[in-house]
């Protein structure tokens, strides 16, 4: 089990406190209106009121902003929202509890969720492995693919295990590859089972290729947020494009060092082989923030027992908070 940040523990529990002596006759209505004890509204509401200051201490991007010192853009997609590298690393590190990673370059998020109360989240790196050449990619035998990847994956977890790491089980294409030779963007969707988990995990990858590398849009959430994904995917695959200098059909084959792997390498993960087995087996560190996400969504099933319940005690603290 991976350790929830302490910030957030301790938050939480002052907040708790807080409430209790702020706010006791307002959650002994709502208590007794929905037929519930009011440490469950108590608690509830020191969760939302962690989960707005949270909220107001991030800058939010709505149109428009530079990745990685400005070699691309994005346009932030209608219904996200978008945090810069600061604030991205804020969220994926301090309170989803990974590790830093010096390669990310920000962070999508619907636009009506917090860091702390998300169906999913769209994390963005940037890789500088050289131009990668796709004249492989009409030869690919996505299904041979799988097995070898498959093969990969159960290969890896004895050492996964070694350092502290669940296992992992691929299960399947969540979404087979496709892969625009035009736009020179590729995506796909794997099916993934963590050691200890009840629900499957997606890992939705979108690779925007360049003249040096690639913008890597990775999704963070469980299997069910899917079908979401997927009727957001155009404007999400329309958001990330390289400025100029650096695209993909700008490559100089006299001056740019080329990958040494193509589309099909891309996919399986073989990027990572000269980087050593270690850098392999925690490539999937980012899965780490769904066991915050599902902390989050524990604790309120833990305290309603229904997202009727719920929403009824969300709209209303939203309600005390708009009146304020």
């Amino acid at each position: 089990m991976m350790k929830q940040p302490i910030i957030f523990i301790l938050l939480f529990v002052f907040g708790s406190a807080y409430l209790l002596a702020q706010d006791e006759d307002r959650a002994l209505f709502l208590a007794d209106s929905l037929g519930v004890d009011a440490s469950v509204i108590q608690e509830y509401m020191a969760f939302q009121k962690y989960s707005d200051s949270l909220e107001s201490t991030f800058d939010y991007i709505y149109d428009e902003a530079d990745l990685n010192n400005g070699i691309a853009k994005i346009s932030i997609p209608e219904g996200y929202k978008f945090l810069e590298k600061n604030g991205a690393q804020t969220v994926l590190s301090d309170i989803w509890g990974n590790p830093v990673d010096k390669t990310v370059v920000g962070l999508l998020l619907k636009i009506d969720e917090s860091a702390v109360e998300i169906t999913y989240g769209i994390e963005i790196t940037y890789s500088e492995e050289g131009y990668i050449e796709d004249d492989d990619a009409e030869d690919i035998d996505y299904d041979e693919l799988l097995d070898e990847m498959k093969n990969d994956a159960l290969d890896a977890n004895p050492e996964r295990k070694r350092l502290g790491y669940p296992e992992i089980e691929l299960i399947g294409w969540a979404s087979e590859p496709f892969y625009d030779a035009s736009s020179k963007k590729l995506h796909w969707a794997k099916e993934l089972l963590f050691e200890g988990e009840e629900t499957n995990t997606l890992n939705y990858n979108i690779r925007v290729l360049g003249r040096k590398g690639y913008m890597n849009l990775n999704v963070i959430g469980d299997i069910e947020v899917l079908e979401d994904v997927k009727e957001n995917l155009n404007p999400i695959l329309n958001s990330v494009t390289f400025n100029e200098g650096y695209k993909y059909s700008e490559f100089d084959p006299d001056l740019d060092d080329v990958a040494a792997y193509g589309i099909g390498g891309l996919i399986a993960g073989k990027v990572l082989a000269k980087a050593g087995f270690f850098a392999v087996l925690l490539k999937l560190w980012k899965f780490i923030a769904l066991g915050a996400i599902a902390l989050f969504a524990a604790f309120k099933k833990r305290l309603f027992g229904s997202k009727e319940l719920a929403n009824v005690v969300s709209k209303d603290t939203d309600k005390e908070n708009s009146e304020v």
